[in-house]
């Protein structure tokens, strides 16, 4: 085999092909086709929302009612586990709506002996109000009321006005007029219960037939998506459910003390109105304090109805939800809101009770789906990006003091030379990782490489002062250490070459110094400088994700012709990026293998120990 040149392009890890380039118009297209889906996803779900909501209702209540079935079907079996589980708790809700009824219906039966009391305080208003902005603004109301009133009642020839007598119309096939704004929610009610029953008894049937569709030749990530989003979601609503209770059982002992009347209602009401995010307990708070402000003679009640909601809201925010729940969601609370508006506006009512459960479900597709990882970044709560992507963000956006920023912050708390593996060199990594895969143009990733050679050059001057006080401190050397120069060759290119050099900068002050070679050089050239010089060991920086096939081969050749040389492998990278399969390069003939600068550093230092050790017995 003939030399190889150590500067040759990279593989994208499939050795003997050439890299996968994309053409610029693929690159433009892709964002415009992912907007032309996204918004031909949002028309379907407008205009299909008759289908769709009773479909997400059911499919929200088959998450909720899965594992109590699960439970029953080993004492009952399938279908009877099924049906008894959803007449339970449709029995229940039935119930408590017959409940709600009837309490609001002894509500506004009350409501007429409170005339005395409201007259009383729109009467204090008014005089607090006399004289001043809130009397004329109330006077013009009452003036234009008036005049519309006069202008909008028909009137006879002479003059008088007309009165209409109505008759009673019977409603289709019998049914009074009065049930024809029911039928659509009945009919709705109806289907969702139906489709509840039929989701249950098939759920694993449909899972299987789900996974098939969509998760072909993925099935594993398929299956932890959907087991991902199934616990969530389950979770989430029983934790929150379980919030809601305590919730709405303290409105009602509260109400019950204060003496606000029909209490029960509004703590059952407050507990419901809860599963609405943000907006529910502002509502829930709305109709007691009206009730207190016409039941009661003074201020003083709807004042303490105020205070026992801000109470009972704080606590079950900051110490029910923050033990129970807090994360289970895995969704920002920023991104939450956007999705609680988008909902309302795309299904109404119905939209805002199913916002933060379809919001789950988007954060796991954006997990797990490829493609979809922008909205998993941008709707999860996972916590800020680290320190190496933060530093490598900012060089993407040609932000070089951001960048410099981030190292001198990171200097500050940390040993000064752990710079180089906790951001430089990570840097390095990801864009040769982001240009390989065809995310980084060859330009990108020049200009990442030239801030990254002179911020490694002011981080070293930074830590220089640090180095120096570190050396006064410390005790002296028990052997004088020799000057100890080796070869240091880059595998491929700029990305190697300066790994190079961030070693060189951490060896000075040692007694180990490295002689740089060109990244052009092959292996033969490599060769005959070692006998040349007789350097007293190689280190070849080969930083991943390239495969290490190029330098194993260099290594081989080496080892064979220089057998006492020691020969050093800088596989350098971040946890994520690191290459732990070192055995081919041992075997190869490398006497060490490192995946840090700080490593590598430590191995040369005892080479040059071991080095002078020899050297003194000899």
């Amino acid at each position: 085999m003939g030399a190889r040149s150590l500067a040759s392009d990279r593989q994208d890890g499939r050795p003997g092909k050439e890299p996968i380039v994309e053409t610029p118009k693929a690159i433009g297209a892709g964002p415009w086709v992912t907007f032309a889906g996204c918004v031909l996803v949002v028309v379907v779900l407008y205009a299909a929302q008759a289908v769709l909501v009773p479909v997400a209702l059911a499919s929200l209540l088959t998450f909720v009612l899965g594992p109590p079935v699960t439970y029953l079907e080993r004492w009952l079996g399938r279908v009877p586990a099924v049906l008894v589980t959803v007449a339970l708790v449709f029995a229940v809700l039935g119930l408590a709506g017959w409940g709600v009824w009837r309490e609001m219906s002894g509500l506004a039966q009350e409501l007429p002996s409170y005339r005395a009391n409201i007259k009383q305080k729109i009467a204090e208003v008014r005089g607090a109000g006399r004289g001043g902005s809130v009397e004329k603004i109330q006077e013009t109301i009452h003036d234009i009321k008036t005049e519309m009133e006069k202008s909008d009642t028909p009137r006879g020839s002479e003059g008088r006005p007309l009165v209409v007598e109505s008759q009673q119309v019977s409603g289709l096939w019998g049914f009074p007029p009065w049930m024809g704004p029911l039928v659509g929610p009945l009919s709705t009610a109806g289907l969702v219960v139906i489709m509840v029953v039929f989701m249950l008894l098939e759920r694993r049937d449909l899972r299987d037939r789900v996974i098939g569709l969509i998760g072909r030749g993925h099935l594993a990530v398929t299956t932890r998506a959907f087991d991902e989003a199934s616990s969530r979601v389950s979770r989430q609503l029983l934790m929150q459910s379980l919030v809601n209770l305590v919730f709405g059982v303290g409105v009602f002992v509260g109400l019950l003390i204060i003496d606000v009347p029909h209490a029960l209602l509004w703590g059952v009401l407050a507990s419901c109105l809860r599963f609405i995010p943000y907006v529910g307990p502002a509502v829930a708070a709305g109709a007691p304090l009206f009730v207190s402000l016409a039941s009661s003679s003074g201020w003083s009640q709807p004042l303490w109805v105020l205070g026992l909601f801000l109470v009972l809201e704080l606590f079950t925010n900051l110490a029910l939800e923050t033990v129970l729940y807090a994360g289970v969601a895995g969704v920002s609370q920023v991104a939450l809101l956007v999705a609680v508006a988008f909902w309302t506006w795309l299904w109404g009512p119905v939209g805002l009770l199913l916002a933060t459960p379809l919001t789950v479900c988007m954060v796991v597709l954006g997990k797990h789906v490829p493609g979809l990882e922008f909205v998993g970044i941008l709707m999860t709560a996972s916590p800020p990006p680290s320190a190496d992507a933060a530093y490598y963000q900012r060089l993407l956006a040609r932000d070089q003091s951001g960048a410099s920023d981030l190292i001198d912050l990171h200097q500050k708390s940390n040993p000064p030379d752990s710079v180089y593996d906790a951001l430089l060199l990570p840097a390095l990594n990801y864009a040769e990782r982001d240009r390989i895969e065809g995310r980084l143009s060859a330009e990108e990733e020049t200009a990442v490489f030239d801030a990254t050679r002179d911020l490694a050059a002011d981080a070293f001057a930074w830590s220089q002062p640090a180095r120096a006080g570190e050396g006064s401190d410390s005790e002296p050397t028990p052997v004088a250490l020799p000057r100890l120069s080796g070869l240091a060759c880059p595998a491929n290119g700029v990305a190697d070459e300066l790994a190079l050099h961030m070693l060189d900068q951490l060896l000075a002050g040692t007694a180990v110094s490295l002689e740089i070679s060109s990244s052009q050089r092959m292996s033969s050239d490599i060769l005959a400088l070692m006998r040349k010089k007789g350097y007293p060991f190689l280190c070849i920086a080969d930083l991943p994700p390239s495969v290490p096939s190029k330098t194993r081969y260099l290594v081989k050749k080496l080892a064979t012709s220089l057998p006492d040389v020691p020969i050093l492998v800088g596989r350098w990278a971040p946890p994520g990026l690191a290459d732990e399969r070192h055995a081919a390069l041992i075997e190869a003939g490398a006497s060490h293998v490192a995946s840090t600068l700080l490593e590598t550093r430590e191995h040369l230092l005892e080479l040059a120990l071991v080095s002078a050790q020899t050297a003194a017995k000899g």
